[in-house]
């Protein structure tokens, strides 16, 4: 059950929504078509991306909250089943984001030092002006960080929402076009197909 409704609560583009609310826009059809985050305030602003970005974050948190502390294994997998959801959303016919609010979310239900990992990755990535490589470093010391932090329990929930973001991060938002090898380093690194710009991409 808790898994379960971890998914669906992770599948609901709070974002988009959000867009269609307040502009009529699918953020599907808005950059490089992640919906995000970043996407919202670009076509909205802040103020329906600050509601929104609390709930995206809250809603990684049902599924671990509802299996509870005492059953760690489920908790850690429903906390992954709402990444996998926002990141490939039914509702969006397999699109969405890249799990990084809900994956705040499940960590705070379960490891709070791995949700101030990734906004803190967050954080200076964006002072660097790369977002992108900031949250990758995040994602990076996220396991072995919570592993020295909060033992194995810490360690399998960092495991279970960072695979899926890393996976979505290679699964870009299309087709591969061009040399692969690049591309997928491109996407993983930077998180977009190409460097030549930033696309800072938050959700």
């Amino acid at each position: 059950m808790a898994i379960g409704a971890g998914f669906l609560a992770g599948s609901i583009p709070l974002s988009n929504i959000a867009a269609r609310l307040t502009r009529g826009v699918d953020l599907r059809s808005v950059g490089s078509g992640t919906v995000s985050g970043t996407g919202l305030y670009r076509v909205a602003g802040f103020g329906p991306l600050a509601v929104a970005g609390v709930l995206e974050v809250a809603k990684g948190s049902v599924g671990p909250l509802l299996a509870t502390r005492s059953r760690p294994g489920v908790a850690a997998l429903a906390g992954g089943a709402a990444v996998i959801g926002h990141n490939w959303s039914p509702f969006l016919r397999g699109a969405g984001g890249r799990g990084i609010s809900p994956a705040i979310g499940a960590l705070l239900a379960q490891a709070w030092p791995g949700a101030v990992t990734l906004l803190g990755g967050l954080a200076v990535g964006r002072l660097a002006g790369e977002t992108a490589v900031g949250s990758l470093a995040a994602d990076i010391v996220l396991v072995p960080f919570l592993w020295r932090v909060s033992g194995r329990r810490g360690a399998v929930a960092g495991t279970a929402v960072v695979v899926p973001m890393l996976l979505k991060r290679l699964a870009g938002n299309g087709p591969i076009s061009g040399e692969r090898n690049r591309t997928l380093v491109t996407r993983l690194v930077f998180d977009r197909d190409h460097r030549e710009v930033d696309e800072v991409t938050v959700s």
